[in-house]
């Protein structure tokens, strides 16, 4: 299904990898090449060395919820409410935030919890964009 009226992220040289491994089914982290430390959301520079040699991993795509929202109010455009947006801690040791899908009931009740094991997965909006959405696992 190809949606067309979404928020759309910013892309610029320093996040392009990422959306480029989303396109790919790949869900990539951030890693300085000189020395190792990872990070997220990606910059031009490594937050622990200060250096320019940006590289990344990719992630296995699993990870567990530390916080979570459930967004009622206001319209977001391409989306359906409500919806849950969480943050979630990657078994790779960085956090990011991402939508949970299919964790509000038909009653409006959110299925959803801290410490709740989740795997990523992937949506296309279309042939330039494909975004990281979380389901349970």
């Amino acid at each position: 299904m190809v949606e067309s009226h979404v928020v759309r992220p910013m892309m610029n040289r320093d996040s392009q990898f990422f959306w480029d491994g989303t396109q790919a089914g790949e869900l990539r982290i951030p890693k300085c090449n000189a020395c190792g430390a990872k990070r997220f959301p990606p910059g031009p520079a490594c937050q622990s060395c200060d250096a320019y040699d940006r590289g990344y991993d990719v992630a296995a795509g699993a990870g567990t919820v530390f916080s979570y929202v459930v967004h009622r109010h206001p319209p977001v455009p391409g989306k359906e409410l409500p919806i849950v947006i969480a943050l979630i801690d990657l078994d790779e040791g960085v956090r990011m935030v991402g939508e949970v899908v299919d964790a509000v009931s038909d009653s409006g009740d959110a299925e959803i919890e801290i410490g709740m094991t989740l795997r990523v997965d992937y949506r296309r909006i279309d042939d330039d964009l494909t975004l990281p959405i979380w389901r349970r696992a």
